[in-house]
């Protein structure tokens, strides 16, 4: 395990944190007045290669060159000034630092991070972190690469690193329908039901691996909820006619995919980021990256317990009084994640999939983002 310390004088600014791999959703603008919580999960840190903080540079497009040197392959409307490698942990594990109040940024119900760094060091005064938990952000503290240090905690062991096998054990699976709270007007909070957030961020980043596994051809997902997933954008965004390429779900206690199949839907390791690979890969096929929940989930759907249960409900089965609500609209992929993705993949170079990030405005009267 590790502490974060101050550059400029060495005082200690976390608890002890263990590192895992960055939440696809760790961006994610969502809604309008949204609460989003907490991002990571309390004693861990991720780190985002890519630069993340303000201020941006703006216009009405950055060149390639300019964003391949923050971290895109194709042109994108604005690219971050900040540096890269940024680290981000939950608020509450933060220690020794005090707000910038002059730096709030653009917020209307928090802080933003828009104006860069808002929270400095309290022994030295020096801005080491930004804050972010406005309405309809992921609320975090981001710890600037530049003026921050990692150092070892003697005596405090690291978790072990577990296998894809105690991976899926023991990992969780993830709801594709949660209740979303919004900021409570006269008569307080308000809360609807709705597709998940991390899931629509999940399937945008995955929807960009799959326009580049795709080759420009039509792809065909597994039936079911894959298909309520990714299937309609798919449609939207490649040819119709000609050969489907096909796409199948895969990873650790699953069976061998077929010799044919093009393309593997496979879990990410949560503590390391690594994408699962078979030990006997098809030559073809293009592996496509989901977050361990959103896979479990896929691969093992939950379905409601056929009769109501009696006594105490185990952990995973869901109350049938009341039922939960289902979404009102089809399921969305995340425009903003998608985007991001696509551009900072080597591929996004070619012409294809360049049309198709320049476009985007266009395309979101489809109804899949």
């Amino acid at each position: 395990m590790v502490i974060f310390v101050c550059a400029g004088c060495g005082a200690e600014l976390t608890t002890p944190l263990s590192r895992v791999s960055l939440p696809v959703h760790a961006r994610q603008k969502y809604g309008n007045g949204v609460q989003l919580p907490v991002l990571m999960e309390s004693g861990t840190f991720a780190v985002d290669p890519d630069p993340w903080e303000g201020p941006r540079r703006m216009g009405d497009g950055v060149d390639p060159g300019g964003a391949e040197t923050r971290g895109g392959r194709a042109p994108v409307h604005a690219v971050s000034a900040g540096t890269s490698g940024a680290s981000v942990i939950a608020p509450g594990d933060i220690r020794g630092t005090r707000l910038i109040p002059e730096k709030r940024g653009g917020a209307c119900c928090g802080l933003d991070g828009a104006d860069g760094p808002n929270m400095a060091c309290e022994r030295c005064g020096l801005p080491v972190a930004t804050r972010v938990d406005d309405c309809s952000l992921w609320q975090a503290v981001w710890l600037s690469s530049d003026v921050v240090r990692r150092v070892p905690v003697d005596g405090v062991h690291t978790a072990p690193l577990l296998s894809w096998a105690e991976v899926t054990e023991k990992g969780e699976k993830m709801s594709p329908v949660e209740p979303i709270a919004t900021w409570g007007g006269r008569l307080g909070s308000n809360h609807y039901w709705s597709w998940s957030p991390r899931w629509e961020a999940a399937a945008g980043h995955a929807l960009a691996h799959l326009l580049v596994a795709s080759q420009g051809q039509p792809v065909a997902v597994p039936g079911g909820l894959t298909t309520d997933v990714f299937q309609r954008a798919l449609d939207a965004l490649l040819p119709t006619d000609g050969p489907k390429r096909r796409a199948v779900l895969a990873g650790p206690g699953q069976p061998s995919p077929d010799a044919g199949v093009d393309i593997l839907l496979v879990p990410v390791h949560p503590q390391t980021g690594q994408t699962w690979t078979p030990e006997t890969p098809t030559a073809s096929a293009h592996l496509v990256p989901l977050p361990l929940g959103v896979w479990l989930w896929l691969v093992s759907p939950q379905p409601y317990p056929p009769v109501p249960a009696s006594g105490r409900l185990p952990r995973d089965v869901l109350r049938d009084d009341p039922l939960p609500l289902l979404p009102s609209r089809p399921f969305r992929a995340d425009r903003g994640t998608f985007q991001r993705t696509l551009a900072r993949l080597p591929a996004a170079r070619g012409p294809r999939l360049r049309a198709i990030l320049g476009n985007l405005g266009r395309n979101t009267s489809a109804g899949f983002f």
